[in-house]
């Protein structure tokens, strides 16, 4: 129950008893509290849903087509909230999991500084305000893909923890979604209809037939997806007892030397993704085919150390390395973004006359 105050108005600093039957009282009702709070916050894992957040903002970037700023904000906030739905619905099915694992005994549900009930009504409110924010405001095909990550993360994904060793790579999917989400909020169509490259010679005019090309959101999806098998199987091998004592099914439990594995094909399979994906697709330069290669290197011998060695130290290598390497591959691409002059946009260099008419 909330408290509730009896507050009126004196000039001095002593209430009496008279005071308070003599003069009119207002009601004043407290802010939820800081445990509540933080409970929410760990319900949602803020963290991972903040990451869920930049990841799609990057597919709003790298779209050439312009987007309001409510727009902006509708698909940030609707993504923040099918993530913490997501999340939330996830801990509920797992309360007896987590309290054996250690790295999870102190969620706010095993802890009791939630109860199931009330986090229920939380997931609900933002599993229902979320999809509708992007329907209403954003448009419809956001909202399905938002919705579609709930139903995979809270549904398929936690129910195969404990099924199959494929529920990483299911995982992967609801980890890609967030930057097609971004693509579709500026209009961009999540199944074109036609298929063009942007050569490294060829001078390709950028223009509105990018947002129509199948390479575009297969870019980003393929990014995200591969990032996150070196990402997550490096962590699952830093925790693999825990796994094996909850018992989920994954693969660093089950055959860690596979799971190392599938951590180095995701790492080299980057490559590719970065230095011919990308810019085949348009949407950036081919100067990141090159630029990014620095980073994609220290990845994939993180990854192979990982294989050959398959000790805690290198696994906790990679990990580390997947912390930095998608922040600084997101900040290549928007410096090599296709039709962005960088000095023109921050003023260091004048709009020649065809560039304004192209512009206007």
């Amino acid at each position: 129950m909330q408290r509730v105050w009896l507050v009126g108005r004196t000039s001095t600093p002593f209430f009496h008893r008279s005071f308070l039957l003599n003069r009119p009282a207002t009601l004043v009702r407290h802010a939820p509290s800081p445990s509540i709070l933080k409970a929410y916050a760990e319900l949602s894992k803020s963290r991972l849903s903040l990451l869920v957040v930049l990841t799609a903002m990057s597919g709003v970037a790298l779209c050439p087509l312009h987007t309001t700023v409510p727009t902006l904000l509708a698909t940030a906030a609707g993504t923040a909230l099918c993530s913490a739905s997501a999340n939330t619905l996830n801990q509920l099915q797992e309360v007896p999991f987590d309290a054996q694992m250690a790295r999870t005994r102190n969620r706010p549900l095993v802890r009791r500084a939630i109860t199931p009930l009330h986090a229920t009504g939380f997931a609900l409110v933002t599993g229902i305000s979320g999809p509708l924010l992007l329907w209403t405001i954003v448009n419809p095909l956001t909202a399905v893909l938002g919705a579609s990550n709930i139903a995979l993360y809270a549904g398929l994904y936690t129910w195969m923890k404990r099924k199959s060793i494929y529920n990483t790579w299911v995982g992967a999917v609801v980890g890609a979604l967030p930057p097609l989400m971004g693509w579709t909020a500026c209009g961009g169509h999540l199944l074109p209809s036609s298929l063009h490259t942007f050569t490294p010679f060829a001078n390709t005019p950028i223009d509105f037939a990018l947002i129509d090309n199948a390479l575009a959101p297969f870019a980003l999806f393929m990014l995200l997806f591969s990032w996150q098998l070196p990402h997550f199987n490096g962590l699952a091998h830093l925790v693999r007892s825990s796994y094996a004592q909850a018992g989920y099914k994954m693969l660093a439990v089950l055959d860690p030397r596979k799971n190392a594995l599938v951590s180095l094909r995701h790492a080299v399979l980057l490559v590719p993704i970065c230095s011919l994906l990308f810019p085949l697709s348009g949407l950036t330069t081919w100067t990141f085919a090159f630029t990014s290669l620095a980073p994609n290197a220290v990845y994939v011998q993180a990854a192979w150390r990982f294989w050959r060695g398959g000790s805690e130290r290198e696994a906790r290598l990679v990990f580390r390395h997947s912390l930095w390497y998608l922040p600084v591959i997101m900040a290549l691409m928007m410096l090599h973004k296709q039709g962005v002059d960088w000095l023109q946009w921050l003023g260091f260099k004048k709009v020649q006359e065809t560039d304004q008419h192209h512009l206007l």
